[in-house]
């Protein structure tokens, strides 16, 4: 017979997560894959507005350095649903995906726009839902702008390290990721491309169409070809 709880203690149940919380508990205990969320707008040196949603920079980090502390994680999975957003931040969390030490996978699902692009290249094998879209732009500046040569240059080097960073992590040529981030007609007021699933995966930008599933075999896959590289006793 199963031990009786003492009243006031009762646990929450599943359904009672999700009508309060609107998610379910996470199962943290017996996995050893890491699942990161980045969602709606990524926000960095600004504090965007309540009504945004928004994943923020500072809480990505501390999560991403647990994670490669961690005996217990052996691979981690980022899922994007997210419109773009500050470009530092999200070149930062790139940057801190790739040099994870660990397996990683990323799976677009929905969209992966803007600096959401570098961070979807930026694991070791990544994903995207055949419906999902990324927006390839060139980078813009809102608010005030002070009209000087200083500007123009700043905005032309941080272009180049965004260029740099998804071509050095993806198997688009930089001279097909200038070609799209300059395309007009396609965007409205804008110029710039978007591409469909399959289209990010014949461009070279995302290795496979997929989901969910398709994205845990392959994290198990790289997990289990990295216990045996791995010195021993270094993840037990």
């Amino acid at each position: 017979m199963p031990e009786s709880v003492p009243m006031g203690q009762e646990q929450p149940s599943v359904a009672e997560n999700i009508e309060k919380l609107g998610q379910t508990s996470p199962i943290t205990d017996e996995s050893n894959v890491y699942c990161l969320t980045i969602v709606g707008q990524i926000e960095g040196h600004l504090v965007l507005p309540p009504q945004n949603k928004t994943t923020k920079y500072e809480h990505i980090i501390p999560q991403l350095v647990a994670a490669e502390q961690s005996e217990r994680i052996e691979g981690v999975l980022i899922i994007l649903n997210t419109v773009g957003g500050d470009v530092e931040a999200g070149l930062a969390i790139a940057e801190m995906i790739a040099s994870l030490s660990k397996p990683t996978v990323t799976l677009v699902l929905g969209g992966g726009h803007s600096i959401g692009v570098p961070i979807a290249v930026a694991s070791n094998y990544s994903f995207i839902a055949e419906s999902a879209t990324m927006t390839i732009h060139p980078i813009r500046l809102n608010g005030l702008v002070i009209g000087v040569p200083q500007s123009f240059e700043y905005l032309e080097k941080m272009q180049e390290r965004v260029t740099r960073f998804i071509t050095a992590h993806s198997r688009i040529s930089e001279e097909t990721l200038k070609q799209l981030m300059l395309t007009t007609g396609e965007l409205a007021r804008d110029i710039g491309t978007t591409v469909v699933g399959r289209d990010a995966v014949d461009y070279g930008l995302i290795d496979e169409i997929g989901g969910l599933g398709q994205a845990m075999r392959k994290m198990y896959e790289l997990i289990a070809r990295d216990r045996e590289t791995r010195p021993r006793g270094v993840l037990q």
